[in-house]
């Protein structure tokens, strides 16, 4: 049933918009690992029936250890699967328990074997560091233990906490502000000789399997999304409009299949899209084209107030540029959020 309404949706999507040859697939979100071979098999069908996919498509599924078993794997591989991600956070079950995730690190170490098995050579580890833990070298430990399974993607990302969450009432003990910097370093040192190449804020890769996904929402390129709570992206004659779909599951299957409204559309205006643009690109290593985002800024008043926002982001040694092109220097990278927050 849920397949079927997302491709009321997708069939909903095209007939209002020309989508262009498809060049990767991500099935995110919740536990889409939890999907039958079948299921994938469908979805996958419908969308090649609808859609023109080029021939090296990248086709990513999300799993979290606790929902992955070999024959599932080995069916999504068969569907036409081709990268897969997993979400091991850590390997230590106290800082997993800490997280509140529900699988263990004995499940992680499974779910990356049956991958392998099911001969998938495309594969991301998903990790975490700045996490609770006495152990202050549990970051070197689990980034480790993830090279040493020879995965060709690593996704390593600073634990946060969420205001108005319930992990943000009884928050766990997190490290220093100094120690987190001293664990980036020293992870950064050992991805770097294990052969990963950083190329946006939180993902590292091996030669040539940057993922093709990330990079095409991080450059600010458009997307559609299909199911629960999916986003999409597109430019249009009025300018860039960003879609939600209705969150709630049931709600949203039965609005699909009875083809009543699942979306809500909002209009990024000229104002907002410096913003949005720069939250984006200033994530990526190598940066972005001035021109890029000129071509979508009309007003001249906007235009100043963009390149006064990069003179002062250089002035603190947070952007370096050329005539065309800008990207972060290694003191605007370990402050991100500060160098977005100058665009805002």
């Amino acid at each position: 049933m849920y397949v079927n309404a997302l491709m009321r949706d997708l069939d909903r999507e095209c007939s209002v918009q020309s989508l262009e040859p498809v060049s990767s697939i991500f099935v995110g979100g919740g536990t889409p690992s939890l999907f039958s071979g079948d299921a994938i098999n469908s979805l996958l069908d419908g969308i090649s029936n609808r859609l023109t996919l080029s021939d090296d498509v990248e086709i990513t599924l999300e799993a979290n250890p606790g929902s992955s078993d070999a024959s599932r794997f080995k069916d999504y591989r068969t569907a036409g699967v081709n990268r897969i991600s997993i979400g091991v956070q850590s390997f230590s079950n106290t800082c997993l328990t800490a997280l509140g995730r529900a699988h263990s690190a004995v499940d992680s170490c499974d779910a990356i074997d049956a991958a392998v098995s099911a001969g998938f050579d495309n594969m991301n580890i998903d990790l975490m560091f700045g996490l609770p833990s006495k152990d202050s070298s549990r970051t070197l430990k689990d980034l480790s233990q993830a090279i040493a399974f020879n995965p060709q993607h690593i996704s390593w990302y600073q634990l946060t906490i969420e205001e108005n969450t319930a992990f943000a009432k009884k928050p766990p003990m997190l490290p220093s502000h100094d120690d987190i910097c001293d664990e980036y370093e020293a992870g950064q040192i050992l991805l770097t000789e294990a052969g990963f190449s950083q190329y946006e804020i939180s993902a590292y890769s091996k030669q040539g399997r940057a993922s093709r996904h990330n990079l095409n929402y991080w450059n600010f390129g458009d997307y559609v999304g299909i199911g629960a709570g999916a986003h999409g992206k597109k430019a249009s004659s009025e300018g860039v409009v960003r879609t939600e779909k209705i969150k709630n599951p049931d709600r949203y299957m039965q609005s699909a299949l009875s083809n009543k409204n699942i979306h809500i559309d909002r209009l990024v205006t000229e104002e907002q899209l410096i913003g949005e643009y720069m939250i984006n690109v200033l994530r990526l290593k190598n940066g972005f084209c001035i021109d890029a985002l000129l071509a979508n800024i009309s007003k001249l008043n906007l235009q100043k107030h963009f390149f006064k926002c990069i003179d002062s982001a250089c002035s603190k040694n947070f952007l370096e540029r050329d005539d065309r092109w800008v990207k972060p220097t290694p003191l605007g990278y370990r402050f991100l959020n500060d160098l977005q927050l100058i665009f805002l």
